[in-house]
């Protein structure tokens, strides 16, 4: 049984592992364009390594910096963290990293290599919900839709019909229906004229 050994153990001791968890988490936070190239499997490691840090870093506190400076270890990286980064997110409730697959192996040793980067800030401000449903239902919503819309239709018009005209509107509808009564006897009279020439 495997119980109680979360986490991967990179082929290093627990003090080379956390060496290696808190360089690549101040690679991240220090490089120009947040993001790092390293593998696959230490990607998932470091991801909720640098998001607990962000999520720590949200809330400014004196307390809250000297804990993520004992577990970083560079001044640089915490003040980046603090002013720059954490900032971005404030409205974020986690997933602040992404993980990338890249497409070609390491050439010395073939392993499979990935990006790690944070999330833009176009992202983070404005994150999307995705779609959870397939097309089916969604082609299930549109006809309801439409069904809903033609029974809307009708009683619209309804209503239209219903309404008293106003005084002014009496006016106009009688000088249309005279008009309209007007055509319609040029109209009769035109027809009238073409039998009696043909």
């Amino acid at each position: 049984m495997r119980h109680r050994k979360r986490g991967r153990k990179l082929n290093r001791t627990p003090a080379h592992r956390k060496a290696l968890l808190r360089s690549l988490a101040n690679s991240l936070f220090m490089t120009e364009k947040n993001r790092i190239v390293t593998t696959v499997a230490k990607a998932k490691e470091v991801r909720p390594f640098a998001e607990k840090l962000i999520t720590l870093a949200k809330d400014k506190s004196l307390h809250r910096y000297r804990r993520a400076l004992s577990i970083l270890g560079d001044e640089a990286s915490v003040n980046r963290l603090f002013n720059e980064i954490a900032p971005r997110y404030a409205d974020r409730p986690g997933g602040y990293t992404r993980i990338i697959r890249w497409p070609k192996n390491r050439l010395g040793d073939n392993a499979p290599q990935a990006i790690l980067e944070l999330v833009t800030d176009e992202e983070a401000e404005a994150p999307e919900k995705r779609k959870r449903r397939g097309k089916r239902l969604s082609v299930k919503r549109k006809a309801k839709k439409e069904a809903a819309e033609a029974t809307a239709a009708p009683k619209a018009a309804v209503t239209v019909e219903e309404a008293p005209p106003a005084p002014d509107e009496e006016a106009s509808v009688k000088a249309d229906e005279s008009s309209e009564a007007v055509e319609a006897e040029s109209s009769e009279e035109d027809e009238t004229t073409d039998k009696s020439e043909a």
